[in-house]
């Protein structure tokens, strides 16, 4: 990352400023002031979740509604604009996003000002952000990101509280549980435990069907952004008979072999997994950054083999990337420039060109290529620096060649 990592002890003004401006610009997007080329991002908002809220508020999830494919805390996101009742739903949505875009901000610069640590992990998060455009704020993975960063950034001093964190993150969407897996404190994996199995319980007893979104989840198809579907994209050239209609909340490909694709891609990560626990086996050192530098590849693993990769993913990879860069030891600098590269290339396939990444057209292939094989790109070479950071025979510079907890224990 080139971007400036100095401590600095005065008030951040450029970096305060430039977060202020780009979020004035994303605020304006959502709320049309000035219109955003592309297909409306914002309807997921005003359609989906408020109907969504209309159904929550009357005390049980939509069981109807094959669309909703997210765990029972999800319900506090689409509820949370009830908070502001002076405004109409999607306002106090767009607001309330703001607000978590702020908070990650905020503890992101906040923490790049204690020693060993660095600004580079703010400038990472006040970039990345606006790179994807408004979907950002359309959608509640902000939030989301907002409540993972907060537990990377607690994991080193407040390991209990990073546990109490990363589950709630795990009940609104999952994929927050991978940032455990670096994790060698077994206080935060006791706290973790305990919060998840509370609040599945709460959710269980006061809301019927809290996990009726595990079936709906298991019959999602390929998904046109997905690594996947650009053998189909490919295929459309050469005489492929099936289709791409919206499916499951998401635009898919149907048709012959989607299924062997999607089961591909299942093993695919089903494979990045193994590989996940074969690291945690092999690794022997685990310094100040490590548990976040394994929690960005985890997270950039699962992502990328994905059925479905939607744009709102990528601020989750910006967001841990940020977390990542926060840390003066962290060896993700490459793959979080990947990240940032991806991000903008994301941004040009949704909103701005969708309409040629559904017509598998070469502009919407080769969008697609240059996006998805950043991520390919990003994954391995994370997954190769973390390895050599950790599980390597040889230590690189500066460490010692056998573990080094940096204060913490396993049984702490």
């Amino acid at each position: 990352m080139g971007m400036s990592g100095a401590r600095g002890t005065g008030f951040p003004y450029l970096l305060v400023g430039t977060w202020s401006l780009t979020r004035l610009a994303l605020l304006l997007f959502v709320f049309k002031v000035v219109v955003f080329p592309g297909p409306d991002v914002t309807s997921d908002v005003s359609v989906i979740y408020q109907g969504w809220f209309e159904v929550l508020r009357t005390g049980t999830f939509p069981l109807d509604d094959v669309t909703w494919q997210y765990p029972p805390a999800a319900a506090l996101a689409i509820l949370s604009p009830a908070l502001l009742p002076f405004l109409a739903y999607t306002s106090a949505f767009f607001v309330l996003a703001c607000l978590a875009d702020l908070a990650a901000f905020a503890l992101l610069a906040y923490a790049g000002r204690r020693p060993g640590r660095s600004r580079r992990g703010a400038w990472m998060w006040v970039v990345g952000v606006p790179l994807l455009g408004p979907t950002v704020y359309a959608r509640y993975d902000v939030m989301v990101t907002a409540v993972a960063v907060a537990a990377i950034l607690a994991g080193a001093r407040h390991p209990r509280v990073m546990g109490a964190l990363v589950a709630f993150g795990a009940l609104l969407k999952v994929w927050p549980a991978l940032l455990m897996v670096g994790v060698v404190r077994r206080r935060a994996w006791v706290s973790a435990a305990l919060t998840a199995g509370a609040l599945a319980l709460l959710f269980a007893v006061a809301m019927p069907g809290a996990f009726a979104f595990l079936t709906f989840q298991r019959d999602r198809g390929t998904e046109v952004e997905s690594l996947g579907s650009l053998v189909f994209h490919i295929a459309r050239h050469h005489g492929w008979e099936g289709q791409v209609l919206l499916n499951y909340g998401s635009v898919e490909f149907l048709g012959p072999y989607v299924d062997l694709v999607s089961t591909l891609a299942l093993m695919l990560t089903g494979c990045a997994i193994g590989w996940l626990l074969l690291w945690r086996l092999c690794a022997t050192r685990f310094s100040a950054h490590t548990a976040a530098d394994a929690a960005f590849v985890a997270v950039l693993l699962f992502t990328t083999t994905s059925r479905v990769i939607s744009p709102q993913y990528l601020v989750w990879l910006v967001g841990l990337a940020a977390a990542c860069l926060v840390f003066r030891g962290s060896r993700m600098g490459l793959p979080a420039g990947m990240v940032l590269a991806a991000s903008f290339f994301t941004v040009l396939e949704f909103p701005i060109w969708f309409a040629h990444v559904v017509g598998s057209d070469g502009l919407g292939i080769t969008l697609l290529v240059v996006r998805n094989g950043l991520l390919v790109a990003a994954s391995v070479t994370g997954a190769v620096l973390l390895w050599r950071d950790t599980a390597s025979a040889e230590a690189p510079e500066g460490l010692p060649g056998r573990t080094a907890r940096t204060g913490e224990t396993l049984n702490s």
